[in-house]
């Protein structure tokens, strides 16, 4: 699958996006399709660096061990339309943050996943209101991108009730900062 089978109105929703997104293929390696600007300016690849690799290449050599378990459940389970998680990435410079992951599969009328969707947000050092407002945009996000993605024969799975999780997942989240923080941590 290239960035040729990406509908335009998915690619110009990504264009204008105020958050982190990223597109995978579905299947395969879940190599990545189509990234923003914003994800950019979080983790520093660039679109040419990443397009065509699976995005654990954020992740290094982390052990991520109940991030990657949650991650795959999604990924094998048709009946599990979202997942979100914090997750150890480390930006292009080799600077670790907290990645707030949330997944959602993007599926063709048919039931067919074609894609899947995914929002990053660093909340390794992130002010409470700042994640509220990332949830907030997130949920704006969901919400424009369910008429856009119609327009393309495309739904996008689960609920907004996975952002609902903020508290459970932050307080996960520190338990990992915690970690960042330890001596000899880079």
């Amino acid at each position: 699958m290239d960035t040729q089978t990406i509908p335009a109105e998915l690619t110009t929703f990504f264009a204008k996006s105020h958050i982190a997104l990223a597109l995978a293929a579905a299947g395969d390696d879940n190599v990545l399709l189509l990234v923003n600007e914003r994800f950019h300016e979080l983790t520093g690849y660039t679109g040419a660096e990443v397009v065509g690799r699976n995005c654990r290449l954020l992740q290094r050599d982390a052990d991520n061990r109940e991030a990657r378990a949650k991650i795959h459940a999604f990924l094998e389970n048709d009946r599990q339309d979202t997942v979100r998680t914090p997750i150890l990435n480390f930006r292009k410079d080799g600077k670790p943050f907290v990645n707030l992951l949330y997944m959602s599969k993007l599926k063709a009328l048919s039931g067919e996943v074609r894609f899947l969707f995914a929002s990053q947000f660093d909340v390794s050092r992130s002010q409470p209101e700042l994640l509220s407002a990332y949830d907030t945009e997130l949920g704006r996000t969901l919400s424009r991108l369910t008429p856009t993605l119609a327009e393309s024969g495309l739904v996008i799975e689960g609920s907004l009730m996975t952002i609902a999780n903020t508290v459970a997942t932050v307080a996960q989240a520190k338990l990992t900062l915690a970690d960042l923080d330890a001596p000899g941590f880079p």
